[in-house]
């Protein structure tokens, strides 16, 4: 449905440029969205999609082994969209304090983004509110070091900025004047807190992200937050119960269209078509996670029969086994951390592992190598490699 412009255009002055600043309308459009049709069907699906992800999740032995790797992926894959080049494997080396492949900035970008969805996440299940305050607090753990600490972290900015181009004469879009941003995301935050005006989850969780966009509130990291919104909204309002839907893949697969619509939003007021992609989105990616779930524990059942065919060395190789699972790249010393055996012990172990083929030496090195359970990195890895 085209509504016509979903806001205003407000001239502004910024470096001795004057253009046109764009400030949307407060949520839901107007008038209300069309939820009938193929559109509900869009939507069932959807829904569908997520409650097969919540139930494959509770299946999981353990839901944390999962859930620790793959919010490593998302972090990776939304801030590949930003433009890094880091994957999986930087990411999980880095944490173990060895060295990335790509340059140190970009993997400490990533390893930011962990770190604000994981608190994002920790201050929901604490009982605090999503709200604005979150998203500040989550932003600055996003830009709490490397590229962007100087870019205001956990504030709303308070200069113009813009999408794309050189300038703001060339820019793609200009989102609102600083001084409309607060406005902006108090209606935006009041809509969050909305539970009464008959909308479903998803569709709440499609224009809010979209919103956000728009408003653009801080300086740097708005993709990443907007992207780390979808997720907060739909654990907050407990669509799932563990938060293993992320769509970074999905818009990095389709990020011309992602952008096209979002375009098309503000010029024509075209909800439906934004949310019939967003919906999609939720779909195909719920039914990639379940995929990938079951393939994870089709692996590990497999893997464990090998193991126990090992005869006397199988119980120490199962533990052993059993913590790169949990962390899938791994040095020796942390294994025997993870373990409490001993470090011949967890040689021992880490060799029987390299004959099954379950485990490979990622290093190269002769001292303080590093061990990947290799399988399991390459169906994590899917759809992961940079742009």
């Amino acid at each position: 449905m085209q509504r016509g412009e979903s806001g205003r255009l407000e001239m502004v002055s910024t470096v001795g440029e004057t253009v046109r600043a764009f400030v949307p309308n407060p949520l839901p459009p107007i008038p209300a969205l069309d939820l009938t049709g193929p559109r509900q069907q869009r939507l069932e699906a959807a829904l569908l999609a997520c409650g097969r992800l919540d139930g494959i999740a509770a299946m999981l032995p353990d839901p944390d082994l999962f859930l620790y790797t793959y919010v490593r992926r998302e972090a990776v894959l939304s801030s590949q969209i930003e433009g890094t080049q880091s994957s999986l494997s930087d990411l999980l080396l880095f944490e173990l304090g060895d060295a990335p492949g790509v340059p140190l900035n970009d993997v400490v970008e990533v390893s930011n983004y962990v770190a604000a969805l994981e608190h994002g996440l920790s201050r929901l299940r604490s009982g605090f509110p999503l709200s604005n305050r979150l998203l500040r607090e989550v932003h600055a753990k996003l830009l709490a070091r490397g590229r962007g600490a100087d870019k205001q972290p956990g504030e709303f900015r308070r200069s113009q900025n813009w999408i794309g181009g050189t300038r703001p004469g060339n820019a793609l879009f200009v989102p609102p004047p600083p001084q409309e941003v607060e406005r902006c995301m108090g209606q935006l935050e009041t809509f969050l807190h909305v539970s009464n005006d008959g909308l479903p989850t998803l569709v709440r969780a499609a224009l809010a992200h979209l919103q956000f966009e728009t408003v653009h509130p801080f300086l740097d990291g708005n993709g990443r937050v907007g992207r780390l919104l979808i997720a907060l909204q739909l654990f907050d309002a407990a669509v799932l119960r563990q938060p293993l839907l992320y769509l970074s893949l999905y818009f990095k697969q389709h990020r011309d269209e992602y952008y096209r619509l979002l375009g098309a939003v503000r010029t024509t007021g075209d909800w439906e078509a934004w949310l019939d992609f967003f919906l999609d989105g939720v779909s195909q990616t719920a039914g990639q996670a379940v995929e990938a779930a079951h393939r994870l524990l089709a692996l590990f059942r497999e893997d464990a029969q090998r193991v126990q065919g090992l005869g006397r060395a199988a119980a120490n190789a199962l533990r052993v086994f059993d913590a790169l699972r949990a962390r899938p790249l791994s040095s020796l010393g942390g294994l025997v951390d993870r373990t409490g055996a001993s470090y011949p012990t967890v040689a021992r172990a880490v060799e029987s592992l390299e004959r099954l083929g379950i485990v490979r030496e990622v290093t190269g090195r002769k001292r303080e190598r590093v061990f990947g359970y290799t399988r399991y990195l390459d169906i994590l890895n899917e759809g992961a490699d940079p742009l």
